[in-house]
């Protein structure tokens, strides 16, 4: 079902929770894997996957169609998540790098699980693992470039930041992520 038939079924009562379902199943698992890039636990990314869909369920009547229901969707969770580990911060009195280190943390003991894509490849945990030490705003980015395939357009559209913002963020964090994997950092 194309986002257009979407939306214009949740505009009739009648076919609203068909259409908010087709729209979950359409977007439910990128979702929750842009989320849990950013906040790692399993838990937390399901419960922030649920609120996300929440707020859509919410607001996508008033969905104006600027932008594309995706980008929409990923703004969406991207806010979730920034909200989440800024009030984790505030509510533990933790630095940006005590977030991290907690971060760091349930990667390597969630490589053990089978929920989590990278289990047991080395090169994915050292990857995630150097992710992990990008400033937050490096981090969302090089995640929705390199694992999601997002265009710098469609960033732009989600982060509401220049294309020559994010262009320069992306290269700021590959170049940090490459001095880690070979060992200079």
């Amino acid at each position: 079902m194309t986002d257009q038939t979407i939306i214009e079924k949740f505009a009739n009562p009648e076919s609203r929770n068909f259409a908010f379902n087709q729209l979950v199943r359409k977007y439910q698992q990128k979702m929750y894997w842009h989320i849990r890039k950013m906040v790692i636990d399993h838990d937390d990314a399901d419960d922030l996957t649920q609120e996300t869909f929440i707020k859509a369920w919410q607001s996508l009547e008033n969905f104006r169609g600027d932008s594309q229901l995706y980008t929409w969707l990923y703004r969406i969770a991207t806010n979730e998540c920034l909200n989440f580990l800024n009030k984790k911060r505030r509510r533990f009195f933790l630095s940006i790098n005590d977030v991290e280190g907690e971060l760091l943390e349930k990667l390597e003991s969630a490589t053990g699980h089978s929920d989590y894509p990278i289990a047991g490849d080395e090169i994915q945990l050292k990857l995630q693992k150097a992710v992990l030490t990008l400033p937050e705003k490096q981090r969302l980015v090089f995640n929705m470039k390199y694992f999601d395939d997002l265009t710098y357009e469609d960033i732009s559209e989600i982060t509401k930041t220049s294309v020559g913002a994010l262009k320069a963020s992306y290269h700021h964090a590959v170049a940090k992520i490459e001095k880690i994997l070979n060992g200079e950092d």
